[in-house]
């Protein structure tokens, strides 16, 4: 019986000496094996001046710390504790900026097309783009849930609504009508429902009659749309050119407005309807300017055949000049009484992305600001916290500049580089 009692001890003690042994056996081969997975994968980015995306100066003489396809650090030489084995890349005399994020834009909903366009965009520094209301292939939402390789990350509002609009607001790739087309308050709410029941990441809808062509969505159609929104979590952006629809919607709960007003001025009413609301976004997406695209330095960025179309069809007219400047004034008036300016580009060309950047500082915007509006607001516009900001524990979405963009936003066409979620893009 002491025999039994004795080896049963023993044989108790060897397995709880065994545990023992096999944890710290285990935590040293994990201490080391994460060790090893962090050198590997840590970059250094020294010297650079840092425009953050946020409203603060530029860290001039930056570095910042990236593992994996996350910023860990952000400081100044001297200040971080590097890892020896870390990989360091010298970007003295360059900028850096966070990726840019176009909140309304139209690429093809044909999947490889937009595939490239994808990749098109990210080589012009974009980092995420959102599809606002052409959509009507399946195969876009499946792309929501990817993050291709040397791409911009891909967003999209589905299938927009708006009243019956023959010859508009159908997709130029093949699939008509692209928007939900409606005629009733109910018929609204479905295609809200709907579109919800697929994913999507916005609702669109139209008020604009389209220079009198067509019927406008009445207010109660509008309202009601607003409202299933966000009983399905969802937000609204509206396609507006009316003073007075931009008021209406206001009132309705709007989230974003896809345009700023085109027809006139904006008066006191409106601004004040916008400081009651400071939730609300404006994405003013600026129309040609009416004069010809200063298309320096976008030589090397886009192709050549590009360039000569750039060169011959966009040279602009008096009538545009007038166009452009109604909402050049009103972009200015509204970012003047504060209200949130993201950024959008609206075309289905990738490369206005510059055109629009350097529209925003024309209407009257500092480059700084417009550069947060294309960065940090955008992406706030879009509920992305990880990336539109260059700081510790977001994405390591950024772009690296020949030039400084606070200096001349042109400079922003000056790409040295593209990094997307820690990786350097393939020229």
């Amino acid at each position: 019986m002491l025999l039994i009692t004795f080896l049963n001890k023993f044989s108790i003690a060897r397995v709880i000496l065994t545990i023992l042994v096999s944890v710290c056996l285990f935590d040293a081969l994990y201490i080391h094996s994460s060790e090893a997975q962090v050198s590997d994968e840590v970059t250094v980015f020294e010297g650079a001046r840092l425009i953050t995306g946020k409203n603060e100066p530029p860290i001039l003489g930056s570095v910042f710390i990236v593992d994996g396809d996350r910023i860990t650090a952000i400081g100044t030489r001297g200040t971080l504790t590097v890892p020896d084995d870390a990989l360091r890349v010298d970007l003295s005399g360059k900028t850096v900026m966070p990726a840019i994020i176009d909140t309304h834009k139209h690429p093809s909903d044909q999947l490889d097309t937009l595939t490239a366009q994808l990749k098109e965009l990210a080589s012009y520094g974009v980092g995420t783009v959102l599809s606002l209301g052409l959509d009507n292939t399946d195969a876009v939402y499946h792309l929501r849930h990817e993050l291709l390789p040397n791409a911009s990350r891909y967003m999209t509002a589905g299938r927009g609504i708006s009243t019956p609009e023959p010859g508009r607001s159908e997709s130029a790739y093949g699939t008509a009508p692209a928007a939900y087309w409606i005629n009733s308050v109910e018929e609204g709410r479905m295609a809200v429902r709907e579109q919800a029941d697929k994913g999507v990441d916005f609702i669109k809808i139209w008020v604009d009659d389209r220079g009198g062509r067509y019927e406008k969505m009445s207010p109660q159609m509008y309202t009601a749309i607003i409202d299933e929104a966000h009983k399905h979590g969802l937000r609204a952006a509206a396609h507006i050119h009316h003073l007075e629809d931009a008021k209406g919607l206001l009132h309705a709960g709007l989230d974003v407005f896809a345009h700023g007003v085109r027809d006139q001025d904006v008066d006191d009413e409106l601004i004040q309807l916008f400081q009651q609301h400071p939730e609300v976004y404006l994405v003013p997406n600026l129309p040609d300017e009416g004069v010809a695209i200063d298309i320096r330095g976008l030589h090397g960025l886009i192709p050549n055949e590009v360039i000569a179309t750039v060169e011959s069809e966009y040279a602009g007219t008096t009538a545009e000049k007038a166009f452009y400047q109604i909402q050049a004034r009103n972009l200015k008036a509204l970012y003047d009484a504060g209200v949130k300016i993201a950024f959008g580009t609206d075309g289905r060309e990738m490369w206005e992305v510059f055109i629009e950047l350097e529209n925003m500082v024309d209407a009257g915007m500092t480059p700084a600001d417009v550069i947060i509006s294309a960065t940090g607001i955008s992406a706030d516009l879009l509920n992305l916290e990880d990336t539109g900001t260059i700081e510790a524990g977001k994405v390591a979405d950024f772009i690296v500049l020949n030039g400084n963009p606070l200096e001349d936003i042109k400079n922003i066409r000056q790409i040295d580089s593209v990094y997307l979620r820690g990786t350097k893009l393939k020229k």
